[in-house]
């Protein structure tokens, strides 16, 4: 195994600080990332999750200085290893890119190229970062990680197109083709939406294996808290730019404090559930980034505004303030109780076997 590049002093292997994206457009600035800040350790899988257009992709890409630099405004701070990236220039991201930090994007047929054989791109993604490293050492590397990610017949397969792979086959070259100079740090953007069930399930317990081998911090993006309910130590829930909730993942999932998570887990189907249960859908659409709300971003959509005393939520943004549960979780809402709301009022719609368990 080779080395990452960086070393850094006990703590979390990334550290991102009141980080904002913005993108100056000809109808106004799309506010895409406001404020955002979190934390992720070695060996620990942090999930993003919200509606699409909640900030999510855009955040991570800047961690790996994806965005163009003519047309986006940075701001805040991103520390990868103890080392502040954001400003580096191109050659020193490229340095960074795939071999401290790798992205598993989730249309693997679209990330890979489709004229070149899936050992030359695998071998070329390893020889950029090990320019001293012999052709025959790329391929057996290579085929060694091919053989890790369950291809079978890897020294074959490292010879066909990406079109000869089926989809979850794809998906396994790809996380491959992250894994291949041992990153610290993989964000998994969607990694299994296209996928069937099965194959979703296959390629997130690939991934906690191979978490397990590395020791590697994972950031999974996503759009379903029951991905993240398996996966994740922590959860960071966005809307409208900014995290509306984060914590460890038993807190988001168990006591949520936060209308808009309510909501995504309401949407949840649950297989094992009551056949009477409700799948309850969040009213509205996801706001505008270049017209953002004024208040809190969510309250067109929720239905607890009226429990907050004058146009508080209409007209002042939330802090995002501790939790009930513990101070890791923090809740960015004006509800006073909002436990009490939950447990009143969400539960006994979407999960009333819960309740009953507690009595």
């Amino acid at each position: 195994m080779t080395s990452p590049s960086n070393s850094f002093d006990d703590g979390p292997f990334l550290v991102v600080d009141d980080l904002s994206v913005r993108f100056p457009t000809s109808d106004g600035v799309v506010s895409a990332v406001s404020n955002l800040s979190y934390e992720v350790e070695l060996g620990k899988t942090l999930g993003i999750v919200g509606e699409s257009g909640s900030g999510k992709s855009v955040s991570s890409m800047a961690i790996l200085g994806l965005h163009d630099r003519r047309s986006t405004e940075l701001s805040g701070s991103i520390r990868v290893g103890g080392d502040e990236i954001l400003g580096k220039g191109e050659e020193a991201m490229r340095a960074l890119r795939g071999n401290d930090v790798a992205m598993i994007f989730q249309d693997a047929l679209a990330a890979l190229h489709p004229y070149f054989r899936i050992g030359k791109q695998l071998t070329e993604a390893y020889l950029a970062h090990h320019p001293s490293a012999s052709k025959r050492d790329a391929e057996k590397r290579a085929i060694e990680m091919l053989d890790r990610v369950g291809i079978p017949q890897p020294d074959m397969r490292f010879k066909d197109y990406p079109h000869q792979f089926s989809g979850g086959m794809r998906q396994r070259v790809m996380i491959a083709m992250a894994l291949i100079n041992d990153p610290k740090l993989v964000i998994a953007d969607e990694p299994t939406t296209a996928l069937d069930v099965t194959v979703q399930a296959q390629i997130l317990d690939l991934l906690q294996d191979l978490q397990r081998e590395f020791n590697s911090a994972i950031i999974l993006i996503t759009h379903d808290l029951g991905v993240v309910a398996e996966f994740a130590d922590d959860v960071m829930v966005m809307y409208g730019g900014r995290a509306v909730e984060k914590g460890p993942a038993k807190d988001i999932l168990v006591r949520p404090e936060m209308p808009y998570t309510w909501g995504l887990l309401s949407s949840i189907p649950d297989v094992e559930a009551d056949t009477n249960a409700k799948l309850i859908p969040i009213a509205g659409n996801p706001p505008s980034l270049l017209n953002l709300p004024s208040g809190c971003s969510f309250h067109p959509r929720c239905p607890h505004t009226g429990k907050v005393p004058g146009n508080l939520c209409s007209t002042e943004l939330p802090e995002l303030l501790p939790a009930r549960s513990g101070p890791t979780h923090f809740k960015r809402c004006h509800l006073a109780d909002p436990e009490a709301v939950y447990r009143e009022e969400v539960l006994p719609e979407i999960a009333p076997d819960l309740l009953e368990e507690d009595r």
